[in-house]
Parts: structure tokens; sequence; C-alpha cells
């Protein structure tokens, strides 16, 4: 949706300044109780959810113009959803994060474009990712694994590694022992190889909409001559994606998509994976945006003039995003003790690596992961465990930089150890 169509969504922002704060009966502490990054680094109303959705009215009643200063403010927002969440406590007839994304649109429509995110798009259209990595080299994570080529073969379970997995080699570990865990419980696991290509999500979501669509298209065919009936990805983004922008635009895979997390705890429950090995060690988890709030189903549109008729069933409260399969498969390992953070679930701080903040401001990116690292540390956790590369990386990055004792961990790591006798994988 354009921003003129959205003039009724920010026209009704009350000015409550909600979108800063986790919901007041969730906050469990002054130290940990803002919820938006942007806000409470830069310290200016126009940073939170709400002064964007005033700077945007504006723009659209001809009141002002766009401008470097206002692409700033625009860019410098991680689209995490926390805003969005905290509004529909107390007005659910407001799209905050659709508006969020229309105003990057505008800005690109209209040229105000940062050079890091231009860059990020040229790797796409000539890579098929967003990393500035040769396509070539994509599917060279799975080298060895013999995994199911759906360019030849067809596979009962499609995976999906995505950019982040597929290039960066820190993370290889990871993503390479998850494949196989799948694959040693008896599933027939397809990959894409050389062939697999950026799910699109990150370009809409920095402001290059149209760029998606060319994408999904890509992974639709990819995904009919699989003949796979069910898309597994370990990576959130991709999953964000998949289970939301892709139908919000009109753009359905026909295929139940799972993260794998989502995908671990159905065959730990089906018997068919069983975590044996004690793993003694204290950790806390957290919750991606892309993976918990905006990883809610697209539930579909509102053709209603006003939204305070629009029915439950069709209102995005980022409620039911996948925020117990990852718990439940720590719980499921013995020895591991859970510790919760204070801000959890919808109401979670984000690591910072989002909305091209990560590629365009490198250091308030990592001043956001610092901040969720002295929350995790706060739990007297060992380590902090999450379910995200994008997530992994900067949090990774920042207690390298910090010279912080926090071990950062993905929940398959945990569970593959648990599985291989206590061990790494070493595939």
């Amino acid at each position: 949706m354009t921003l003129h169509e959205l003039k009724q969504d920010m026209e009704g922002c009350a000015r409550c300044s909600h979108c800063k704060w986790v919901p007041h009966l969730q906050i469990k502490s002054w130290r940990y109780a803002k919820v938006c990054p942007s806000v409470d680094r830069y310290h200016f109303h126009s940073y939170s959810g709400g002064g964007k959705m005033n700077m945007a009215n504006s723009y659209v009643d001809g009141r002002s113009e766009l401008s470097d200063t206002v692409a700033q403010v625009v860019y410098r927002c991680q689209l995490c959803g926390a805003c969005q969440v905290s509004c529909q406590c107390y007005r659910d007839d407001i799209d905050l994060a659709d508006v969020l994304l229309a105003f990057r649109s505008t800005c690109v429509e209209q040229g105000y474009v940062l050079p890091e995110h231009l860059e990020m798009i040229e790797s796409m259209k000539r890579e098929d990712n967003t990393l500035y990595m040769k396509k070539a080299d994509r599917g060279k994570w799975a080298d060895g694994l013999d995994l199911i080529d759906i360019n030849t073969a067809r596979a009962e379970t499609l995976f999906h590694a995505g950019c982040r997995y597929s290039y960066d080699e820190d993370l290889r570990d990871i993503v390479r022992s998850t494949a196989m865990l799948f694959r040693s419980s008896g599933v027939r696991l397809g990959i894409a190889g050389k062939d697999e290509a950026c799910c699109g999500g990150r370009a809409y979501e920095i402001g290059y909409q149209g760029e998606m669509k060319n994408y999904a298209e890509d992974m639709a065919s990819r995904v009919k001559a699989s003949g796979a009936q069910v898309l597994v990805t370990p990576c959130s983004d991709c999953y964000y994606a998949f289970k939301y922008l892709y139908p919000k635009n009109g753009l359905d895979l026909g295929i139940k998509v799972l993260h794998a997390t989502e995908y671990a705890d159905q065959l730990i429950k089906e018997g068919r994976l069983k975590p044996r090995t004690e793993i003694p060690i204290t950790v806390t988890y957290h919750d991606p945006c892309h993976l918990g709030r905006r990883g809610e189903f697209y539930k579909g549109g509102w053709q209603g003039d006003n939204k305070l008729m629009r029915p439950s069933r069709l209102k995005q409260t980022g409620k039911l995003g996948i925020f117990d399969p990852p718990r439940d498969i720590l719980t499921s390992i013995p020895g591991i003790e859970l510790r919760e953070m204070e801000r959890i679930r919808e109401y979670s701080w984000c690591c910072g690596a989002g909305g091209g903040v990560l590629e365009a401001e490198p250091e308030f990116a990592a001043w956001t992961a610092l901040e969720r690292l002295e929350e995790a540390a706060a739990t007297g956790a060992q380590a902090l465990v999450t379910a995200c590369p994008w997530c992994e990386r900067v949090f990774k990055d920042t207690v390298k930089e910090k010279g912080l004792s926090l071990k950062v961990l993905d929940v398959m790591e945990l569970l593959v150890q648990s599985l291989n006798g206590g061990r790494h994988a070493g595939f």
C-alpha cells in the first residue's frame, strides 16, 4: 500500500508514545522498559514509530518535503515491529508497520536512497544474494553432504538455507549440521544448491518492494519443480518473507512453510529425534524479530474504511509468531537451564541487524546488540541462544569487539550436540 492509502492509520496516531515502551503491564524494571532501539539511541521523537507516522502524514498533506535529514530518520530503524506490538495493545485499528514500509518505498521512489542499500540491490541483481558474494559459490555449504539436488530429482522436503547461512563460513557448521540432522531422521531433504536465490525480503524492507516479486516468482517455480510438500528454512528473514511478505503481496508459494526450529520440535515430539546427551549449560533465549512478532503468518487484508471494524482474526498483533518451538527444543535437552530475559516473545528487544541497519549503520547495529547482550548477561546465563543467522552474526561480532565472555549459540547447534554425544557435528 502507498502512504496515501495509509493516511487513516497516520491520522489515527494519538501521539501517546506507547510505541517507545514495552506495554506497561509487561514492564519488569525501568532498566529494560524501552522497546524501540531507534528512539532510545537518538533521543528524538521523530525516530519513534509515532514520530515517523507524523512525518509521513505531514509529507502526504504537503506540509513538509522529503530531505536527506528525513531519509536518515526513516532508515535508522531496524523495522523490528516492536512499536507495532505496543501500539496495538491500545490502538488495534492502526497498522504502524505498514506505514514504515511504505515510507521507505516512497523515499526510494523519490531518490532518497542510501549507497549501502544500492550496493545490496546491485548484489542481488548480479549474484542473487545480499552479501556481495558469487552466485556460483552459494551451494558450497552443502559440499559432501549427499543431499538431494532438486534440479535433477524430487524431494519430500525442500531446505532453503538463505543468504547468510549460505555464505557466512563462521556459521557454516550450524547449517550443515541442521540439514544432516533432518536427513538422519529419515527426511528426504532436497536443496537447490548454487541455484538457490535470495528470498527478496531484505530488498522489500529497505524500500525496493518491486524487487521482491522476481525472487518470489523464482522461489514458487522452484518449489513446484521440487515436488516437495514442506519448505524448511533455518533463516528467520526468509521465514518472514515466505510466511508474511509473499502472501501479503499476493505471492503464495502453495506449500507448508516451517522454520527449522518448528520442524525439529515436530520431529522431537513425534519421537524421530531424541535428545539424550546432557549439555550442562545455563542459557537465555533471544526471540528474533522476524521469527517472533514479525513471523506471524499473514492473516489477509481488510477492505473496510474503518479498521476498528476489522475482525480480530485479521489483526497482526505479533502474538502468533514462533516463540514456543525454540524454547521447547531447549527444555528437551538434558542439562540445559533456561533463564528468560525481561523482554521476551513479542516484546523482545531487537538484535540490531534488520531493516538494512547492519549494512548502512553498523555502529547503531552494534549499539543495539550490546543492549541485548547486557540484558542476557543480567540473567546469569552462560550463553545467549537464538535461531537467526543475522542475530548470531551481529551478536558474535559485538561480543568479540567488546571482549565479553557471553557465548552466542544457535538452538539447532545445541540440539545437534545432544544428539551427537555432546560433540559438535563436525560434518
